[in-house]
């Protein structure tokens, strides 16, 4: 018992490590100021609307 016990915590550990991992080792002055992040979200791709048959735009470029 003791034995599953460790390695659920090892387990749980390593998750904790690869969750702090992705969040706080990103930009080295952490996140983007609010004014340039509207920025980038400006430059999103625009998703094509279904074509008249009613399939996808990408499914017709195959």
């Amino acid at each position: 018992m003791t034995l599953i016990l460790l390695e659920a915590l090892a387990a749980l550990l390593i998750l904790l490590g690869i969750v702090w991992w992705t969040m706080f080792s990103g930009r080295p002055k952490g996140e983007l100021p609010p004014d340039a992040s509207a920025d980038a979200s400006s430059h999103a791709p625009v998703i094509a609307p279904n074509s008249p048959d009613g399939a996808n735009r990408s499914d017709n470029q195959k």
